[in-house]
């Protein structure tokens, strides 16, 4: 647990204002393997309800976004459901934005939750409330900024569930602040960076899957980024690799696309993408949650993940290498037929995992 005033000091404020199912690895959840939107289905006692199959792209908008000023940003953020009904945080990844849940955020208000989908820094309409704040996107500052962000809508506690980048920053919070977090939804399991086994090669099938992150080691891959059609053309490629079954439109791209022309946006992602090869150096006031986090914390939340197959990152379904990560209440899927991109792609099994989350 961290206290509060080392929080503030690393936010840079003052501390009044930071402030198939496998149970263990065991029997397959009845849908766990029958593919894309499926899983088996309001908080609180009793059984979890069945959420109603909803096919991707059944929604395509949010209401009007909301802002709030929270630690070092200024964050934009999609709100749905009762206002005062449990929280369910949901985080985004890259190349991604928070249209990952445009179907899977009615589906959970639906069902009585309050359901907060916020733009990490350097995307969409978040923006850094200073120039001179560095523009730095090691694990523990987006970990951070999603505390600052509870704190500023004085949220104490909420179900947080993400995916690439949004998975690691939940375990994170999961991992540092277990108080704040009701229960967890991670694809891909945990995934807390560890500096010193990414200094270790990959085997070769794993290391072609990252070919981006080192294209943005380079010079070249930076400028890349900072082309706003070059980026674009880049991030339409990863979509099409890592979710080979999914058959989205132009349309559905763009409206993600847009979060990608903040100006901030290159800096961030070249700085987590070199951060994480230990070529770009973090910030001395992270450093004692880096310490943490590279001792390889364990998470004692109330757990589901998902392990997507046709995810070239996935590597087995069972989610075996990381079951000794989860400690406590634990469940695990596997979505057959579905790449990366979870919560878009398989909105009713992603619902599902929250909603059966909560009641771990």
């Amino acid at each position: 647990m961290i206290d509060r005033r080392s929080f503030g000091k690393a936010l840079g404020v003052g501390t009044g204002v930071a402030a198939a199912s496998l149970a263990g690895v065991g029997a397959a959840h009845p849908a766990a393997a029958a593919g894309p939107g499926a899983a088996a289905g309001r908080p609180g006692p009793g059984a979890a309800p069945t959420v109603p199959a909803t096919a991707p792209g059944t929604h395509t908008t949010f209401p009007p976004l909301k802002r709030v000023t929270a630690g070092v940003l200024d964050v934009g953020y999609a709100e749905l459901g009762p206002r005062h009904g449990p929280v369910v945080i949901c985080l985004h990844g890259w190349p991604y934005d928070i249209h990952s849940y445009v179907d899977v955020a009615p589906l959970l208000a639906a069902e009585g939750y309050r359901v907060i989908v916020p733009y990490l820094r350097g995307h969409g309409t978040t923006r850094f409330l200073s120039p001179r704040t560095a523009r730095n996107a090691q694990q523990s500052a987006i970990a951070l900024d999603v505390i600052a962000f509870m704190d500023a809508l004085r949220i104490d506690r909420a179900v947080l569930a993400g995916f690439d980048w949004g998975s690691r920053t939940a375990d994170i919070i999961a991992a540092l602040w277990p108080e704040r977090v009701k229960a967890l939804v991670s694809v891909s399991g945990y995934l807390i960076t560890s500096l010193e086994a990414n200094l270790s090669p990959l085997p070769a099938k794993a290391e072609y899957a990252w070919w981006y992150q080192y294209y943005f080691a380079t010079e070249r891959g930076r400028k890349a980024m900072d082309d706003a059609d070059e980026r674009r053309d880049l991030c339409r490629l990863v979509w099409d690799v890592v979710s080979p079954t999914w058959n989205f439109d132009d349309a559905t791209f763009q409206r993600t696309a847009t979060a990608f022309d903040n100006p901030d946006y290159a800096a961030i992602v070249i700085h987590n993408y070199r951060w994480r090869l230990s070529l770009a150096d973090g910030e001395r006031r992270y450093d004692r949650f880096e310490q943490l986090l590279a001792a390889r914390p364990a998470i004692g939340v109330p757990t589901v993940t998902l392990d997507a197959e046709r995810d070239p990152f996935t590597g087995s379904l069972d989610g075996s290498s990381y079951r000794q990560m989860f400690t406590g209440p634990y469940d695990h899927r596997a979505l057959l037929g579905v790449g990366h991109n979870v919560p878009q792609e398989a909105p009713t099994a992603f619902a599902q995992a929250v909603i059966d989350a909560d009641r771990l």
